[in-house]
């Protein structure tokens, strides 16, 4: 067997830069001997690495730290500004971008109107979004992230089933990429969530945890062993689809009594019209709810319920550190919370539930599209990338 030994080390050179610049991630700054320690590379490797990376514009010496005795060391970051990324959240009706660094700051904001529900026309507007985000003056893009429902091959990068569009093993990432001329990572929206709170948010460190959104639809994404659980295919974590009433009210999945057609928003519309007899937002009914109306306190303690013992059930198959609870419906978890812990304590093996931590966060769309810049930029952290590309694409080496 011949061993492509010159290819051997070009890999391993890739991965030890990919661990030095995921160490220097973050607003913190690292010296070359804390990197070396961290990362367990030997201090001429750092040393060789660092100073690639300083040649290349994406490492800069920012500060001296204080002196153990000798001379100070010299303190290193990542030049945020070195590249940018492109994230987009795609809804039914809209794309909603924004354009970060590589810090996942938000520099800029766009948005663009989907005209009709075919690839094509989800593609153009798609590219008007991600014009209006990269105008000349920016620097570096370095490709688009893109968070859309459904469930989504990603390496293949095409969408298996669209939540909103009729739409079947369909090439979305091929066409946008070529449309654009930009590497292109499509995902699912709540792993672009994940991807962020992995990165920056709640899940920074914490080697188990899954999270949950509750909207319109309801939606998970896990993080097992420090990496983001996808699936055989991409179709992991469709808690929406989870058989919770039996015989129940009918999904746009075609199912009957799945969690999301109990407490999804629309659901949520229906059960709290036939309560109060008129129709009302979820907001407003809220807002009758912590007024002392207990028909619409109700519905809301009902779908808490509902959610917990979905949500107990995950604890018992992952036992996960963390549990996140995020999308629009957190802006009435006061609600929702009792009936949701009683539920989850009634459903979880006893001591699984021991040292689980439970956060609550409301995104908006902005932070969705956020979280799909996110799903890039841990993408071009990591070592032989290739993003619909014949050659690696780490940062530094990518086209823009």
């Amino acid at each position: 067997m011949r061993i492509d030994r010159a290819g051997n080390k070009g890999l391993i050179r890739e991965i030890n830069e990919a661990l030095v610049l995921a160490e220097l991630r973050g607003e913190s700054l690292h010296s070359r001997a804390d990197i070396a320690r961290s990362t367990g590379l030997s201090g001429p490797t750092v040393t060789a690495i660092t100073s690639r990376l300083i040649d290349r514009g994406l490492v800069e010496e920012r500060a001296t730290g204080a002196s153990a005795g000798g001379r100070p060391p010299v303190l290193l970051g990542l030049r945020q500004h070195a590249g940018y990324v492109v994230g987009i959240k795609l809804t039914e009706n809209r794309a909603i971008g924004v354009l970060t660094d590589l810090d996942a700051n938000v520099v800029a904001r766009a948005e663009a109107a989907l005209a009709f529900p075919t690839p094509g026309a989800v593609v153009a507007g798609i590219v008007r979004a991600v014009e209006a985000l990269t105008p000349a003056g920016h620097g570096r893009i370095l490709g688009v992230g893109l968070g859309m429902g459904g469930v989504i091959d990603r390496d293949e990068g095409s969408v298996r089933h669209a939540t909103y569009f009729d739409w079947h093993n369909e090439p979305l990432a091929k066409r946008l990429s070529e449309a654009i001329g930009l590497p292109v990572l499509i995902d699912n929206d709540v792993n672009a969530l994940v991807a962020s709170e992995q990165s920056w948010g709640a899940g920074r460190g914490v080697k188990n945890f899954a999270v949950v959104t509750i909207g319109r639809g309801v939606g998970m994404g896990m993080v097992l062993d420090g990496r983001l659980f996808r699936g055989g295919r991409g179709g992991a974590g469709e808690l929406g689809h989870m058989k919770v009433v039996p015989g129940g009210p009918e999904c746009e999945c075609g199912g009957r009594g799945c969690l999301e057609a109990v407490i999804g928003e629309p659901a949520l519309l229906g059960s709290l019209a036939g309560e109060l007899g008129r129709r009302v937002s979820v907001d407003e009914a809220g807002t009758m709810a912590r007024d002392g109306d207990q028909r619409a306190a109700r519905v809301f303690a009902e779908a808490g319920q509902h959610l917990g013992r979905a949500v107990g059930n995950v604890v018992n198959i992952l036992n996960p550190d963390r549990l996140l609870l995020a999308g629009e419906g957190t802006h009435n978890l006061d609600l929702i919370m009792p009936a949701f812990r009683r539920a989850l304590n009634e459903t979880v093996f006893d001591g699984l539930q021991d040292g689980l931590s439970i956060h609550a966060e409301a995104w908006d769309d902005e932070a969705w599209a956020r979280g799909a810049a996110s799903l890039l930029l841990n993408e071009l952290f990591e070592p032989n990338l290739r993003l619909n590309s014949d050659e690696p694409t780490l940062i530094g080496r990518s086209a823009g």
